[in-house]
């Protein structure tokens, strides 16, 4: 009876399930590759791998994640940009970040690791399209608050005025190369 009905439509059915399912695995990898999903293959690295082979990073999209130096946040208006430096170990990189808003919890000071995401320019410059800054957790602001260090969103004590907030200065010469 089966044969029969193959024999009637010319398809055999081992053909039809095999179309359906390429047609939903060429749907699937559409919608990864054409939603925020396709970030998952953004490769990550450390901030050691990239500055030690930096040639072999070159145009690539990719994570990296380092420790945010003190004083190192910029901020310039016209065009609007941040640039700050990561450090991990005895590497650095130079960072550019060509948006006008970055996360709340970006705040020179607080010692936070930041992850940022986008391509190694040809002057080792790293031009992020994304910048994440990681939070401390409780735990790790509990043992920061014994040790006396103030906290990011403290709120002030009774009777002690509103610290003033943060706010980067204009970009002095940290030996970035201006943007393009």
């Amino acid at each position: 009876m089966t044969d029969e009905r193959e024999a009637a439509s010319g398809v055999p059915a081992w053909a039809k399930i095999g179309l359906v399912l390429g047609i939903l695995g060429g749907g699937i990898v559409f919608l990864l590759l054409n939603s925020d999903a396709g970030d998952a293959f953004v490769y990550s690295k450390t901030l050691t791998q990239v500055m030690s082979d930096p040639d072999a990073h070159r145009d690539r999209m990719f994570r990296v994640e380092g420790n945010l130096r003190q004083g190192s946040i910029r901020f310039r208006e016209e065009p609007c940009e941040w640039r700050f430096v990561l450090e991990s170990d005895d590497q650095t990189m130079p960072v550019t970040f060509p948006q006008c808003v970055v996360p709340d919890t970006f705040r020179d000071g607080f010692g936070i690791t930041v992850t940022v995401r986008g391509r190694l320019q040809a002057d080792d410059t790293f031009l992020a399209d994304e910048v994440v800054p990681r939070c401390p957790s409780k735990y790790e602001m509990n043992e920061r608050l014994q040790a006396g260090e103030t906290m990011p969103h403290e709120a002030p004590t009774e009777g002690e005025p509103a610290p003033a907030p943060s706010t980067p200065s204009a970009i002095p010469d940290l030996g970035l190369p201006e943007p393009t």
